[in-house]
């Protein structure tokens, strides 16, 4: 098991980024979250087997057909176990 923290800049929210991350993260068995940040962005997190969530780091830095990705980082983390996906609330301003 692996875990990545990826933040996503660029236009990806209001083009179905969250639900379509949910939608490849089920169907690939990967666990941790997505959100949308208060700037913008959009910050997930992807845990499972490494090939899976690699594919996942891959998407993300693409993202749906009418994002507009302009940069993608993934920080390796250690794997906390999550057991399914979900999609969170907007993170608050800061």
């Amino acid at each position: 098991m692996i875990r990545r923290h990826v933040h996503v800049r660029g236009l990806v929210q209001g083009v179905y980024y969250r639900d379509t991350c949910r939608r490849l993260a089920d169907e690939t068995g990967v666990s941790g979250w997505v959100r949308n940040l208060h700037n913008g962005d959009v910050e997930a997190v992807f845990e499972g087997a490494p090939g899976d969530v690699q594919r996942l780091v891959g998407w993300a830095s693409v993202g749906p057909g009418a994002a507009e990705v302009a940069e993608c980082r993934a920080v390796a983390e250690d794997p906390e176990g999550d057991q399914d996906f979900r999609v969170l609330d907007d993170a608050p301003a800061a």
